[in-house]
C-alpha cells in the first residue's frame, strides 16, 4: 500500500480508502461486512470512510464493531454530517451548530472511538450561515473530537469561503470528497485548481462509476442479476445515467488497455483517478472480500501519458465535464 498526504497537512492516508456507503447495514450482512473490512486491513488499507446517514446510522455501527480490535493510532477514520438521520425531525439535518454537536457525539459512540481523524460536511448547507457551521466545526476540533475538517461535493467558491473561515478560526480544512471517475470529471475545471491553490486534497468516491468501469455491463444486454443496476435500494438510480449503449460501447474499448497493463478494468479505473496529483485517495466499497483484494492492487500503479491519452480517445464525448454538475441541495433534505 502506498500513502499520500491529505491536503496541506501532516496526515498520511492510504491511497485506497475503504468506504461503506450502500453496503454495511443494508446490502451486506454484518458478518460479510466484517470480512470485507478484514480484507482491506490485510491489504494494507488504513483509511476508512463512512457517514452517519449511511443505512440511517447502521453503517457507522458496523464499521465501529469491525475496527474495534485494531490499534486506533494505526487507522484513519472519517465520517460525515449533513443528511437527515434518526427520526428525521426538523433539526436532524443540515450543518447547524445543534446538528453538528449532536451528530459528532452520536457518531463517536457508534464508531467506538474518542475522535475521528476527519469530520466532513457531507454537502453545503445553504440554509445555515457558513460562519455558524465553521465555528461549530472549530469547536469539535478544539474539543479533540476531530483532528481535521473536510467537505464533500462543495464547489470552488464554497471551498474558498470555507477555507478562509477555517484559517481565521485556526483549524485545517484539508479535503473535499467528490464523485470522480473516467466518466465523471466535473471537478477538473474549477474544483481541482481551487483545491490546489488552497492546499485541499480530493478523496474521491465512485472511481469505477458505480461499477460501469468494471466492464460487467455490456451494450445490448440486460445487467447481471444481483448487480447494482438491478438493485432499486442499492444505487440503481445513480447508475442509470451511464446505462446506455453509447457509454457501454466506449467503456468496452478500455478492455484491451487494461489487459495490456495486466490490470482488471476496476484496477485501471482506480489507477486513473490516482493519476491526478490532487487526489489523495480513492474510495472503494465492496460486498465481497475478493472485491477488496482485487481493487486495492491499483495502489502504486502509475499510468503513463500514452495510456491516459488512449483512455481519453476511447471515451471521447461521453465524458461529463460540466463544472455546474457539482451542486449541493438548495434546501435541506428531510
Amino acid at each position: 500500500m502506498d500513502f499520500r498526504y491529505l491536503g496541506n497537512s501532516g496526515l498520511k492516508i492510504s491511497e485506497i480508502t475503504y468506504g461503506n456507503w450502500l453496503t454495511h447495514g443494508s446490502q451486506v450482512e454484518n458478518e460479510q461486512a466484517v470480512r470485507c473490512v478484514r480484507a482491506a486491513l490485510d491489504a494494507g488499507v488504513s483509511t476508512f470512510d463512512t457517514a452517519d446517514v449511511y443505512a440511517n446510522t447502521a453503517a457507522e455501527t458496523v464499521l465501529g464493531g469491525a475496527l474495534a480490535s485494531e490499534r486506533r493510532e494505526s487507522l484513519e477514520i472519517f465520517t460525515k454530517v449533513y443528511f437527515p438521520t434518526g427520526p428525521k425531525g426538523h433539526n436532524d439535518t443540515g450543518l447547524s451548530r445543534k446538528h453538528i454537536r449532536e451528530s459528532i457525539d452520536a457518531s463517536l459512540t457508534r464508531l467506538r472511538t474518542d475522535y475521528v481523524d476527519l469530520y466532513q460536511a457531507h454537502r453545503y448547507d445553504h440554509e445555515t450561515p457558513l460562519e455558524e457551521t465553521m465555528q461549530a466545526f472549530a469547536d469539535v476540533v478544539r474539543a479533540g473530537k476531530a483532528l481535521y475538517i473536510g467537505v464533500s461535493e462543495w464547489d470552488a467558491d464554497q471551498l474558498r469561503a470555507g477555507h478562509a473561515l477555517a484559517t481565521d478560526l485556526g483549524i485545517q480544512l484539508i479535503s473535499n470528497q467528490p464523485q470522480y471517475s473516467m466518466l465523471w470529471r466535473v471537478i477538473e475545471e474549477k474544483v481541482v485548481p481551487a483545491s490546489e491553490e488552497l492546499g485541499i486534497s480530493q478523496i474521491v468516491w465512485s472511481p469505477v462509476a458505480q461499477g460501469i468501469l468494471t466492464g460487467k455491463y455490456k451494450p445490448g444486454q440486460q445487467p447481471p442479476e444481483g448487480s447494482r443496476a438491478t438493485d432499486e435500494k442499492g444505487g440503481a438510480d445513480m447508475i442509470k445515467r451511464f446505462m446506455n449503449d453509447e457509454t457501454l460501447t466506449a467503456v468496452a474499448k478500455l478492455e484491451p488497455v487494461a489487459k495490456d497493463l495486466g490490470l482488471s478494468m476496476a484496477q485501471l479505473a482506480i489507477a486513473w483517478v490516482l493519476a491526478n496529483d490532487n487526489v489523495a485517495s480513492a474510495i472503494i466499497g465492496a460486498s465481497r472480500p475478493e472485491q477488496v483484494t482485487d481493487n486495492v492492487k491499483a495502489a502504486g500503479v502509475r499510468l503513463d501519458a500514452d495510456v491516459l491519452a488512449t483512455i481519453d480517445d476511447a471515451l471521447g464525448g461521453i465524458v461529463e465535464r460540466d463544472p455546474g454538475k457539482t451542486v449541493s441541495p438548495e434546501t435541506r433534505i428531510v
